[in-house]
């Protein structure tokens, strides 16, 4: 029974986690899709037979990420403590807004420099100046819930148990340098996972591009897995979706 109440949470929380997967997910395949390179997008059509069956099968396969990285992820985070009451105060609040929206005006520069030197990514802005609904609800539910909860609560927490299982297993608490080790690793690995999307989206994959991809994604997942580790998940969530609205918002009034 207590095995079996201990469960809950983690159960509760997964199916809260299941609506955003699905809406996120959908409007995050609906994107990957209309970004995909033309040679790219037949070789995908060829494979899948259609474009719903490849929205269906790509839908499918961040719900099981979700669910995944929801269940296992909460019961790693909560053996190291690093589960928080769900709920917003000001102070962590008005923190997380301010580097998120901190974050997003970096994210909206680069339209302003690295697009200067990189001929494709200048394109791209050049065609970003309207609203786009799939773009927006993809970048805010996807980037700014679900990709916290694979990155953070899921990689980051059970890189940290690893880590502290190798070298602090004495430790009767999470060592802080374990935590701040973790985040770097989750921040790389943020940034690399970004570079499929990069290489579909531009058709290749450029040593700047490399470079741009590392740099801001990494820094930004720096600032999330610090959130998430001092406040909780919801403030590194919040600060994820602030990114994206504050530099998609300055891209409509601006570009």
């Amino acid at each position: 029974m207590k095995k079996l109440e201990a469960l809950k949470k983690p159960f509760l929380f997964t199916l809260c986690m299941l609506p955003v997967a699905v809406v996120g997910g959908w409007f995050t395949a609906e994107y990957s899709l209309a970004n995909l390179d033309e040679d790219l997008l037949e070789q995908a059509l060829a494979q899948g037979g259609s474009r719903e069956l490849l929205l269906i099968s790509s839908l499918i396969s961040i719900i099981i990420y979700v669910v995944i990285c929801s269940f296992f992820g909460y019961i790693v985070a909560e053996k190291l403590g690093l589960i928080k009451p769900l709920r917003f105060t000001k102070k962590e609040t008005l923190t997380a807004l301010l580097w998120g929206a901190a974050a997003g005006l970096v994210l909206c520069a680069d339209a302003f420099t690295f697009a200067k030197w990189i001929p494709e990514l200048k394109d791209y802005y050049a065609a970003a100046g309207s609203f786009d609904t799939v773009t927006w609800i993809s970048a805010v539910l996807y980037g700014g819930i679900i990709e916290e909860v694979m990155m953070r609560l899921f990689f980051m927490s059970l890189t940290a148990l690893i880590i502290r299982k190798l070298f602090c297993r004495k430790a009767e608490t999470v060592p802080e340098k374990v935590l701040i080790i973790a985040n770097i690793i989750a921040a790389a690995l943020f940034a690399a996972g970004h570079l499929p999307s990069t290489a579909n989206m531009f058709g290749s994959l450029t040593p700047m591009l490399v470079f741009r991809c590392f740099l801001l994604n990494g820094s930004f997942g720096l600032v999330f897995g610090w959130l998430y580790r001092k406040y909780g998940l919801q403030y590194a969530m919040a600060a994820h979706m602030i990114t994206h609205i504050v530099s998609k918002t300055i891209w409509l009034i601006v570009l």
